[in-house]
């Protein structure tokens, strides 16, 4: 959506909608096209405006969706690859089956260019059609916390003050890894850790947080806006078993503050280990734990982030790279 305003307010037109509704607190407000991503409904209506514009497709579900709808359609569609699809399709029928679908696309959105070697040597994409566009994050709506903000932060979320505090935004899920940080906690006393994120783990974890670390874990549940966690951060965690290129390390990075996350996906290009943050082995509570001593209170290196931030993912730097591509695709079908 922000990629959306974005484009709109540079004389795009952009209409944002998804394939069916949304779940739980943090669903968007937008128009979904069935209540299934492969039903008929969907697909039909997918088709109908996929003949009015190109459409931009966003995350697996919608890649099926978008390659059986809109084959031969004037238009196609732009496939943005959003994790990292060594692991989201490794082997088998599934990478067979993405392998198929990836070359209905007219174009493919890789976050990196390990992404992009990866997109074309496992799974045949052309590289003339792959295109290597990194996430972009509004450096507006991220700015460091002042000391005012981050006492109110605290106080609101019912944090000590002086505390120390740790910050996971995402998901409840397995391959979030949320239950490798609260077991990190065993070994961070006097460190709080704040959860901003809900899923089906939720009720697990819970249970685990209360034996390992009682009443230093706090769930807050999805929030629309997580600025409230974030300036309450000492650091942030990103405990994740995959990732691709993680918005929530850049959104923390251009707020300053320092990073421990797990060397999986594309985590290495946002964080450099030692200077801009800490990168550790995933499924590893120790060394998460250890990071996160490497990394709290250490302010040059939440300053080093942001600087690396501001160039390489700052949404200014990244749309004219959008718009570049979109010309070039409407010049083709022309």
């Amino acid at each position: 959506m922000t990629l959306g305003r974005a484009l709109h307010g540079r004389g795009w037109n952009v209409r944002t909608v998804a394939l069916t509704p949304g779940s739980g607190q943090d669903r968007l407000d937008l128009h979904a096209l069935g209540r299934d991503a492969l039903s008929v409904t969907t697909l039909r209506e997918l088709r109908r405006r996929g003949r009015e514009a190109l459409v931009v497709a966003h995350g697996s579900r919608t890649l099926p969706a978008c390659a059986l709808a809109l084959v031969g359609t004037r238009h196609g569609f732009v496939y943005r690859n959003i994790g990292d699809p060594a692991f989201w399709a490794p082997s088998g029928f599934r990478a067979f089956r993405t392998r198929l679908a990836l070359r209905r696309a007219r174009a493919v959105v890789a976050l990196t260019s390990g992404s992009a070697e990866t997109l074309r040597t496992r799974f045949g994409v052309d590289s003339t059609s792959i295109w290597v566009v990194p996430n972009g994050v509004d450096a507006r709506d991220h700015r460091p916390a002042d000391a005012g903000a981050r006492v109110s932060a605290r106080r609101h979320l019912g944090l000590p003050p002086d505390g120390r505090v740790l910050v996971v935004v995402g998901a409840l899920t397995a391959e979030k890894g949320v239950d490798v940080a609260v077991d990190a906690m065993a070994a961070l006393a006097g460190f709080h850790l704040v959860i901003a994120g809900d899923g089906p783990d939720r009720a697990a974890l819970t249970i685990r947080a209360e034996q390992v670390a009682p009443d230093r874990v706090h769930f807050l549940g999805a929030l629309r806006d997580a600025g409230v966690a974030y300036d309450a951060a000492d650091v942030v965690v990103t405990p994740s078993r995959t990732e691709g290129l993680p918005a929530v390390l850049i959104e923390s990075g251009l707020r300053a503050i320092p990073a421990v996350a797990t060397d999986v996906g594309y985590v290495r290009d946002i964080i450099v280990d030692g200077e801009t943050g800490v990168v550790v082995e995933p499924d590893d509570p120790a060394a998460l734990a250890r990071g996160v001593h490497r990394a709290c209170g250490r302010a040059s290196m939440g300053a080093a982030g942001r600087a690396r931030c501001l160039e390489k993912f700052d949404l200014e730097a990244i749309v004219p790279r959008w718009e570049t591509m979109l010309r070039t695709l409407a010049r083709d079908a022309d």
